[in-house]
């Protein structure tokens, strides 16, 4: 074997210019009483835009344009080091947190959330069955009757005399009944690998300790939402579209944030997101967002909100507490409070693989694993057996295809017994490698370093 060039260094994972500029010019408006921020403290607002150019040479909003924006005492800086934004506390849902069976060696348990286990992965194919996919709860599963459900547009944004009420609904079989698009798309949790920050590098971050088991990749079918908002009477006034879900309000640090929400910039919301109502061929089960969910393709979970039943439609820039103090890169190596909020995902590799496994002496053995990345598909996977002083080419068994993951396999014989430790790196098809290190954030959001999988040659 021959050692290959090394991964380039770390580096901060920096938002894309024009989602930088996009937001820099929300919180401006929102200082001009252009925007609106429910259950989002000013003050958080505010310190948010003090990270921004120019920010602190604007004038402060009046008392009447602040109005509505929900006064209280966390700066974001104090609730990204203090909150839990990934947790498990449960809020004012009752019953189980999920419905599904959750049997020890398909999954590991987090509370309200559920991790799927690698090697209960290994040969089930590109998608992920839907007994098998993660679960990422707030609160806890409702259980919804589709028969009952309603999907509420409304807001500013709609087409409507000043003053109306601008709301349209549609039920479950009017959505149905709507040009139907079906698409190959992995969701991951934007925390996938935190433990890893703790666990590989020895940082400190708050949140689920995931591994790498906060993703699935399924075959999603329902309806475009830029069909959904044209049929409501977009106005061409519109800027951003906030889904809501109906799960229970989710308190955290003993703040009650509401229902999860979070705002797409309308550009996104007419692109590529769905209204999602069947998964791998079947209605969404309740755990995935029975009767219909929004599907964001490559971007962090948490946008593709679950269980929707409402979706505001604004002429006005929209803020959330799962765009502001939550889902924001904050720490030393990112703007002083605060990242532009998270889009798309990081590049990734996983081994389908326990931790622990063993493999005898001397005796062929394959392995497989999967890669994925938010920006791009994966043009190149590249695997060490002997913690990284060597690397070679796996053979990738999936084309190149934004949104999903690539398989892939390397054979390898084992040599003297001992512990191991495997490697495996990526690159997407936007030029991002994996690298020897994350560069760390409070929350412990997109962990994209190469992951050192220990093994046992026995």
């Amino acid at each position: 074997m021959s050692a290959s060039a090394p991964p380039p260094p770390p580096r901060a994972a920096v938002p894309h210019p024009d989602e930088t500029a996009y937001d820099r010019r929300r919180l401006r408006q929102w200082l001009a009483g252009e925007a609106r921020a429910d259950g989002v403290s000013r003050r958080a607002l505010l310190t948010l835009l003090a990270a921004t150019a120019g920010g602190t040479a604007l004038a402060s909003p009046s008392p009447a344009r602040a109005a509505g924006t929900g006064e209280r005492a966390h700066s974001a800086a104090g609730r990204a080091a203090a909150g839990d934004s990934d947790g498990d506390r449960a809020g004012a849902g009752a019953g189980a947190p999920i419905v599904k069976p959750l049997p020890p060696e398909w999954f590991l348990r987090h509370g309200t959330n559920a991790e799927t286990r690698w090697e209960a992965l290994r040969g089930t194919g590109l998608h992920t069955p839907n007994e098998l996919f993660f679960v990422r709860n707030h609160t806890a599963t409702p259980v919804l009757d589709a028969g009952d459900w309603r999907l509420r547009l409304w807001g500013s944004g709609l087409r409507g005399a000043p003053g109306e009420d601008r709301a349209v609904e549609f039920g479950y079989e009017e959505l149905r009944a709507l040009p139907a698009v079906t698409r190959t798309a992995f969701v991951e949790c934007a925390g996938n690998g935190r433990g890893y920050y703790t666990d590989q590098q020895g940082e400190t971050v708050s949140g689920t300790p995931w591994k790498l088991g906060a993703i699935g990749v399924a075959r999603w079918r329902g309806v475009r939402l830029a069909d959904v908002l044209h049929r409501a009477g977009l106005s061409p006034y519109a800027v951003d579209v906030q889904p809501r879900g109906l799960d229970a309000e989710y308190v955290s640090g003993g703040e009650d944030l509401g229902r999860v929400r979070r705002p797409l910039p309308l550009a996104k919301a007419l692109d590529d997101v769905l209204l999602a109502y069947e998964m791998n061929g079947e209605p969404l089960p309740h755990d995935h967002g029975h009767p219909v969910r929004v599907l964001v393709p490559s971007w962090v979970g948490i946008a593709s909100v679950k269980w929707v039943g409402d979706i505001e439609v604004s002429a006005q820039p929209l803020f959330s507490p799962w765009n502001t103090t939550l889902y924001r890169l904050f720490g030393p190596a990112h703007p002083a409070d605060g990242s532009a909020p998270l889009t798309r995902q990081t590049v990734k590799s996983a081994f389908e693989l326990p931790d622990g496994a063993a493999f005898p002496a001397g005796q062929r053995q394959v392995l497989h694993g999967r890669s994925w990345s938010g920006a791009g598909g994966i043009t190149r996977v590249e695997v060490s057996t002997d913690g990284g002083a060597n690397w070679r080419p796996a053979r990738l068994h999936d084309s190149s295809r934004a949104g999903s993951w690539a398989r892939w396999s390397l054979p390898w014989k084992p040599g003297a017994p001992g512990p191991v430790h495997l490697l495996a790196r990526a690159t997407d098809s936007a030029g991002r490698t994996q690298p020897d290190t994350a560069v760390p954030n409070t929350q412990g959001y997109l962990f994209d370093a190469v992951v050192r999988h220990p093994v046992t040659v026995v």
